[in-house]
């Protein structure tokens, strides 16, 4: 089993001032192992083909991942930012499930 360290990025929506909201994505760092991985391509609409991996990651989760896991949206693994499709709790660690590459809209 291959180590894992890496960021998780937390999408939260705060508000600016009355009636204003924005999400942002916080990052936190956490160690923990690489379960599986492994990658596929799907034919896409445009020239290139789409990149997906299926990677599950199990990371030791402290009390903000614990009470927060509902909002995670990408984790960092070699080098690029992963959308994450699933996280499975199973205390003291989380199984996050990730899917093909994070493209975060609001930037």
């Amino acid at each position: 089993m291959a180590k894992y360290y890496g960021a998780i990025g937390y999408k939260r929506t705060e508000e600016v001032r009355p009636g204003v909201y924005k999400e942002t994505v916080t990052e936190q760092k956490y160690s923990g192992d690489v379960i599986q991985a492994f990658r596929r391509t799907e034919t896409g609409d445009g020239v290139n083909d789409n990149l997906n991996v299926n990677v599950r990651i199990s990371i030791v989760a402290d009390p903000f991942a614990n009470e927060n896991f509902y909002s995670i949206v990408y984790a960092e693994w070699m080098g690029a930012k992963w959308k994450v499709t699933s996280v499975e709790p199973q205390y003291p660690r989380l199984i996050l499930s990730v899917g093909g590459l994070y493209n975060d809209q609001s930037r």
